[in-house]
């Protein structure tokens, strides 16, 4: 039986634990073999674009994640799981949550790896539904004492910090200014839309970790090459989607590409993360392929029921 997943499902059953846990096994895979993640791939159509990313966990499923840029306000993602052994469909999961907290799973695990230990407060710039993943997922890795939050709208701003405190128990506020969210921050999320840089680097403390969730291509980022340039450890979930961009992302430029680190690899000890309490970090997220079909395929194991 094909079993269907909605956001309440997904929401009820995946905790930010759950899911950092999951992403840690994927990216581990991932760099090990056993999880094969092409780049993805898109479909150009009148008006809009389809995206399709792909995944095998080898001998146990293969499955796929899609979504489209229309901008339909109910417009959401579907992702399939498929029996590796019989090709059946196991499951289908529609709506947002697999795909934001596949995200901010993902963010999770950067921060657990390459933050310092002690990492305790939060500076964030953006406040839609991609920072409230980060912050989500960044509280089951560290005991947050405080968070800040800026976007250009003081109301969502306000609203944002109302939900950390309401609902992650941490104490949140909104602030003015990006600076006022980065400064002395030992963790620092850009979770924008913004083509742009929205991010001064010398705002930056030693030792901080700064995740980007937005735009970070050549000529279109919420970042600067100010950042790549104190930045000590640069990481991403999938090199290979890293090196598809089209145009290519920043990091793949020839005085960055050397750099790069796979944070699966980090994860498995074959490469090095933070070595000092004064380096600064930073994990750009790609979007590892098949993440939302393993995710999906963790909800089934945990047996929430279905629709």
């Amino acid at each position: 039986m094909t079993m269907l997943y909605a956001d309440p499902e997904v929401a009820a059953a995946l905790d930010a634990a759950t899911t950092v846990e999951a992403m840690r096994a994927a990216l581990l895979a991932a760099y090990e073999g056993r999880l094969i993640a092409p780049p993805r791939a898109a479909a150009p159509l009148s008006g809009g674009r389809m995206v399709l990313t792909a995944g095998h966990l080898v001998g146990e499923w293969y499955g796929f994640s899609s979504y489209d840029t229309f901008g339909h306000p109910q417009g959401a993602q579907s992702v399939v799981l498929h029996d590796a052994r019989t090709g059946a469909v196991r499951a289908v999961g529609v709506g947002a949550e697999l795909g934001l907290r596949r995200t901010g799973g993902l963010g999770g695990v950067a921060v657990d790896v390459l933050a310092r230990p002690d990492a305790a407060t939060l500076g964030l710039i953006g406040a839609g539904r991609q920072g409230w993943a980060q912050v989500w997922a960044t509280a089951a890795v560290r005991p947050l004492r405080e968070v800040r939050v800026y976007c250009r709208s003081a109301a969502r701003r306000d609203a944002f910090a109302a939900r950390v405190r309401a609902e992650l128990g941490v104490p949140a506020r909104a602030v003015d200014s990006a600076r006022a969210a980065v400064r002395h921050r030992d963790v620092v999320v850009l979770a924008t839309t913004s083509s742009t840089p929205v991010l001064d680097a010398a705002d930056l403390a030693p030792g901080t970790h700064v995740t980007a969730v937005g735009f970070k291509q050549r000529g279109r980022a919420e970042f600067g090459l100010d950042l790549l340039d104190v930045t000590d450890v640069l990481a991403v979930d999938s090199p290979a989607q890293a090196a598809a961009y089209q145009p290519p992302m920043l990091a793949a430029l020839p005085a960055y590409a050397g750099r790069l680190r796979d944070l699966g690899a980090v994860l498995a000890g074959a490469a090095p993360g933070r070595t000092t309490a004064d380096e600064v970090s930073l994990f750009c997220c790609t979007g590892l392929a098949g993440t939302e079909v393993f995710l999906l395929d963790r909800l089934v194991r945990v047996g929430v029921p279905t629709r």
